[in-house]
């Protein structure tokens, strides 16, 4: 196994690894997540997605936020797993593209939101890598469609 390949397999995992950290803040509850959604819909300068995050997003906050828990607790196993990757990176993909429409705005700091316009691109170059030798979707008994 060359150096090369074996990142691939590093840098896949270590993104499910930050996604599963962000996910187990929400298992034992994500009431604490009202208070951020119903900010970041008042803060939030974009056209449209400020209607969007006022009129859909925080009256209905608790949906939002457990699809959020799932989605990064979904992505977070396949990344680490290499299974079904691709998939799981374009999950990952836009649900960080949310968070850095979203959340990112309740920080003034500009060098703090570049940490979630980062986790953009990390799961933007997941899409159109491959998972690396170290995936258990390269197994010969994973069904095609947890293959890429």
């Amino acid at each position: 196994m060359r150096a090369s390949e074996a990142w691939r397999s590093l840098f896949r995992i270590g993104a499910g690894l930050y996604w599963l950290y962000f996910a187990s803040q929400k298992w034992q509850g994500i009431g604490w997540m009202h208070g951020f959604i119903d900010q970041s819909a008042k803060v939030n300068p974009i056209p449209g997605l400020h209607e969007f995050l006022v009129a859909v997003v925080a009256p209905n906050w608790w949906i939002f936020a457990l699809a959020q828990a799932v989605g990064e607790t979904l992505v977070g196993l396949s990344l680490v797993l290499g299974l079904a990757h691709r998939k799981a990176a374009i999950i990952g993909f836009l649900l960080a593209l949310n968070l850095a429409l979203t959340v990112a705005f309740l920080t003034t700091d500009l060098g703090f939101r570049w940490l979630y316009y980062l986790a953009v691109l990390v799961n933007a170059e997941l899409v159109f890598t491959d998972a690396g030798p170290l995936a258990l979707g390269r197994a010969g008994f994973v069904p095609a469609w947890l293959r890429d």
